[in-house]
């Protein structure tokens, strides 16, 4: 299945706790909903649950994730 790179604009406070929760072996639900909702938003049918990838370093910072996807989707 191919893969779709979803970047999710942040803080550095909420990607310091998405990154904590990810390191414990957690997800933070919000930030795994908005990347499959963005999954949508590109004409995409998620196959998998979005996996979380790490953080950017930039300004804004942003949530990574990868997120399997449907080929056949219109």
């Amino acid at each position: 299945m191919p893969l779709m790179r979803i970047q999710l604009e942040s803080d550095r406070r909420t990607a310091r706790r998405v990154m904590d929760l990810h390191l414990a072996g957690r997800a933070d639900r919000a930030s795994v909903d908005a990347a499959r909702d963005q999954v949508w938003k590109h004409g995409r049918t998620p196959a998998a649950d979005p996996v979380f990838v790490g953080i950017t370093n930039g300004e804004p910072v942003r949530l990574l994730y990868d997120v399997e996807v449907y080929l056949e989707t219109a």
